[in-house]
C-alpha cells in the first residue's frame, strides 16, 4: 500500500520484538498451498531454518498453533495450516484493506496541510528485543513479598512459568490473575538437561519436551524443544556441553530457567 512518499506496512505486534507482518502471512499462505515448511521456504526464497523459526515464533504467541508440522525436517515431512492459521490470514487481509482506505484519507489530508509525513512521526513507535523465546502467558497468581513478587503463569498444556520481578513492576504493568503478559527468555539463559537425568535442582522453571532440532556450530549448539500446545523453547549451549548431553531429535529433554531470568512485558 503506497501513496506518494507514505507506505503502510501492517504489522501485528504480539509482544516486544515478536510480530506478524506481510512476510509471515505470505509464509502461512505458502505452507497452506504447498503442504510443508520446506516447500514453502523454497517458494519464498527462505532458508528452512528461517521459515521454521518464524513458524515457531507465531505458534508461541497465539493461543492455538497456526501450523501443525509432522517430522521430516529439511528433506521431508508435511505441515498443515490450522483453522486458527486460516483465521489469521483472513483477519490480516481485512485489517490491511481497511488500513489502505485510512491511508488514502490521511494522504488527502496531508496534501492540504504542512503536517509531516506519518512515516516520520511513527518511526520510533515499535520496539525490538534480542530475546529468542517470547511467550504469551496468562497470569494465574501473584505472590508479593516486601520487595519482589513471584508471578505464576500458565504457558501450555500443563506447563507453567514463574518469574521474579519487583513489586513496583507488578504495579506498573498492572499484573494480576487473568492478565495476559509476555514472558521473554534469552536462549543463553536456558539450561538444558536430559529429562531422565534430573536431580535436585534449585531452578524454579522446568519445561519438559521433545527435541525437534539440533544445530551444531564450532562453539555453540542450538536446540529447539517442543513443549506442547504448539509451543517451543530454544536453548543455546556450548558445543562441548551438547556433545556431553548427547541429545538428538526425538529425545526427551528439559529446559531449565531461573525465575529471575524471565522478563515480563504487558500490552
Amino acid at each position: 500500500m503506497t501513496l506518494g512518499e507514505t507506505e503502510a506496512a501492517l504489522t501485528w505486534l504480539r509482544g516486544p520484538g515478536t510480530r506478524v507482518g506481510r512476510d509471515r502471512i505470505r509464509l502461512l499462505e505458502a505452507i497452506r498451498d504447498h503442504g510443508s515448511i520446506s516447500a514453502a521456504a523454497r517458494a519464498l526464497g527462505l532458508s528452512y531454518k528461517a521459515a521454521w523459526d518464524a513458524v515457531n515464533a507465531m505458534n508461541n504467541l497465539f493461543p492455538a498453533p497456526l501450523v501443525v508440522a509432522s517430522p521430516g525436517g529439511r528433506t521431508g515431512g508435511g505441515a498443515t495450516l490450522t483453522a486458527a492459521g486460516s483465521e489469521v490470514i483472513a483477519a490480516f487481509a481485512v485489517v490491511e484493506r481497511e488500513l489502505g482506505r485510512f491511508l488514502q484519507r490521511l494522504q488527502a489530508h496531508l496534501r492540504q496541510s504542512d503536517m509531516r509525513s506519518p512515516t516520520t512521526l511513527m518511526s520510533n513507535v515499535f520496539m525490538k528485543t534480542s530475546a529468542r523465546n517470547v511467550f504469551r502467558c496468562t497470569v494465574t497468581a501473584v505472590v508479593e513479598g516486601p520487595i519482589n513478587a513471584e508471578v505464576l503463569m500458565d504457558l501450555a498444556e500443563g506447563q507453567t512459568l514463574s518469574a521474579i520481578i519487583t513489586r513496583r513492576s507488578v504495579q506498573e504493568l498492572e499484573i494480576a490473575p487473568g492478565r495476559e503478559v509476555i514472558a521473554l527468555i534469552k536462549s543463553t539463559f536456558v539450561i538444558l538437561a536430559r529429562e531422565d537425568g534430573l536431580g535436585r535442582l534449585a531452578v524454579r522453571n522446568r519445561l519438559s519436551g521433545t527435541v525437534l532440532e539440533r544445530e551444531d556450530g564450532p562453539i555453540n549448539s542450538e536446540f529447539t524443544l517442543d513443549i506442547g500446545g504448539g509451543k517451543t523453547v530454544t536453548a543455546i549451549v556450548t558445543r562441548k556441553g551438547a556433545d556431553s548431553l548427547d541429545l538428538h531429535p526425538g529425545d526427551r529433554a528439559c529446559a531449565l530457567v531461573k525465575a529471575s531470568h524471565i522478563i515480563l512485558a504487558a500490552d
